[in-house]
């Protein structure tokens, strides 16, 4: 009997038929670019926004790595990331010269995107390179204006079971600066919306936070984020952690 089992053993190794290991590569670590220049208004909230960002993406089990050096946008340099967090990264809407991505710089950001680089835009990544219509199509939209100072508004999600809203509320109140999006992409997948009644504006629901793809790539933008609060709040780290997961295609999350 013995000797039957120990050749029986031998027999599904052989075969393959013992229990099958893991693949890797499906848990091998991503790299995350935050990138925070800015050549228009600086938010106050990238000084605590990108140690809380940098958590985020290590919780996620990827590698972060923060920088303001637009040279960084390179067809070499972008080959070793897989994402790029864009945080409140704005120009100047009044002058061409303070966009920085321009030239190959611009063709190396669009053919990442397109082969598969994952896009994510905080709040004023879409204040920025008003001067390039290339960059509202790829992120979605662009800023138009805001009402004056940070009121509370109410949130409501339009798309629950996506994963940038599923660990939300379906309808919450929120304070936060409030963003009246133009050149909204129609096609775009939209996720959450504000109420413009709840912050004394009027018509229509504003597009505040969206999902679309460019070629094989995956973008995701949220216009919240103004806020240092907004770097502690469970809510929205929430919100950018199910964001990133999605542009990365990162189905364990």
């Amino acid at each position: 009997m013995r000797i039957f089992a120990e050749l029986l053993l031998s027999i599904l190794m052989l075969t393959g038929c013992t229990s099958p290991q893991p693949d890797r590569s499906l848990f091998a670590s991503k790299r995350v670019l935050i990138f925070s220049h800015t050549t228009g208004y600086r938010h106050e909230s990238i000084a605590v926004a990108v140690p809380a960002l940098s958590r985020l993406v290590r919780e996620q089990g990827h590698t972060p790595v923060a920088t303001e050096t637009p040279d960084i946008f390179t067809l070499k340099s972008l080959e070793g990331f897989d994402a790029i967090i864009f945080l409140s990264s704005t120009t100047d809407p009044k002058n061409p010269a303070s966009e920085w991505l321009t030239g190959t710089r611009a063709e190396a950001l669009q053919k990442f995107v397109r082969k598969g680089g994952a896009i994510v835009g905080i709040h004023a990544a879409s204040d920025s390179h008003y001067h390039s219509p290339w960059y509202a199509a790829l992120l979605g939209g662009q800023f138009e204006r805001h009402p004056p100072g940070t009121p509370q508004g109410r949130l409501t999600v339009t798309d629950p079971s996506h994963r940038a809203t599923r660990d939300i509320p379906t309808s919450h109140a929120r304070i936060d600066e409030w963003y009246r999006i133009q050149k909204y992409d129609p096609k775009a997948r939209l996720l959450m919306t504000l109420d413009p009644a709840s912050i004394g504006e009027q018509g229509g629901a504003w597009p505040i936070s969206w999902a679309r793809t460019e070629g094989s790539g995956r973008i995701f933008y949220t216009a919240l984020g103004h806020t240092s609060q907004s770097y502690s709040d469970p809510y929205f780290l929430a919100h950018v952690k199910g964001g990133l997961a999605w542009a990365l295609n990162d189905s364990r999350r």
